[in-house]
């Protein structure tokens, strides 16, 4: 593993892991991982374990912290989806410069909305995408919770401490700001996932009490080309080791396949 730094389009710098496969082995693709909205780019240890076993299987892994996160420039009050947005540009034209060949992307929980989002110009790039327990409705989830993570975070106490103090802490541990919210309204991720996704694998754990279950089956079976995976008794973020190593096994493998595939067809139009 290679420790690196990616500076964002507006210059913030990012903290970044690249994980190659063997000098003899060459890699077939590459594969972006997406952290969710308090974590970093180890994503609990879930990342790092999927970066090796990634690179294992002949594939380069780009793991990365948005700003704000981890050892990132910024500040978590700092914190917006645009400006994830911007850290995804970078660091995905890191990738394209740096690993050429087919792309992919893994995007977990809220790394799922400025993944959503980039759609438009990312979208057409990418031979796949993984969606681990994705934040795809920003009011369900934050604005008008619905589940008990959501409630106890963003319920009504909580956003009144962000109206005064211009802050709200999430987790009691991760502080976010006021724009993060004021932006909110104006996104929805589903419906550029809708206009503009390729092939994806959906995986939700039927447990889940940050992110629902239901709004991400219910998107799978209408988008084209969705594919959903529930893991039962799984809770938000597979946390649980069986659970970690069975989200780890069947992402592998699909984005193995689909990587050969395109490469396939890349090859073919050559």
């Amino acid at each position: 593993m290679d420790e690196v730094r990616v500076a964002s389009m507006d210059g913030i710098e990012l903290a970044a892991a690249v994980h190659r496969p063997a000098a003899d082995a060459g890699s077939r693709g590459t594969v972006l991982l997406v952290h969710g909205i308090s974590s970093d780019l180890d994503e609990g240890g879930g990342f790092v374990r999927l970066a090796d076993r990634l690179a294992a299987h002949g594939l380069t892994a780009v793991r990365f912290s948005f700003r704000g996160h981890g050892t990132s420039g910024g500040t978590p009050q700092g914190v917006t989806i645009a400006g994830e947005m911007l850290d995804l540009q970078a660091v995905s034209a890191y990738a394209a410069k740096e690993f050429p060949g087919p792309l992919a992307v893994v995007a977990a929980s809220f790394g799922a909305v400025a993944t959503g989002l980039s759609m438009p110009w990312l979208g057409k790039r990418l031979a796949g995408l993984v969606l681990w327990n994705p934040v795809l409705d920003l009011r369900r989830t934050f604005l008008e919770p619905e589940l008990p993570w959501g409630v106890a975070n963003f319920g009504p106490a909580a956003m009144a401490r962000l109206a005064e103090d211009g802050c709200l802490v999430l987790n009691g541990v991760f502080p976010l700001g006021r724009v993060l919210f004021a932006e909110m309204p104006g996104y929805r991720p589903i419906e550029a996932y809708t206009a503009h996704s390729p092939p994806a694998l959906v995986l939700h754990g039927d447990r889940d009490g940050h992110v629902s279950f239901d709004i991400a089956r219910r998107a799978a079976e209408t988008i084209r080309h969705w594919e959903f995976h529930p893991l039962s008794g799984a809770t938000h973020g597979f946390h649980g080791p069986e659970h970690e190593a069975a989200a780890v096994a069947v992402t592998t493998r699909w984005l193995r396949d689909a990587i050969t595939l395109a490469d396939t067809l890349i090859r073919l139009d050559q």
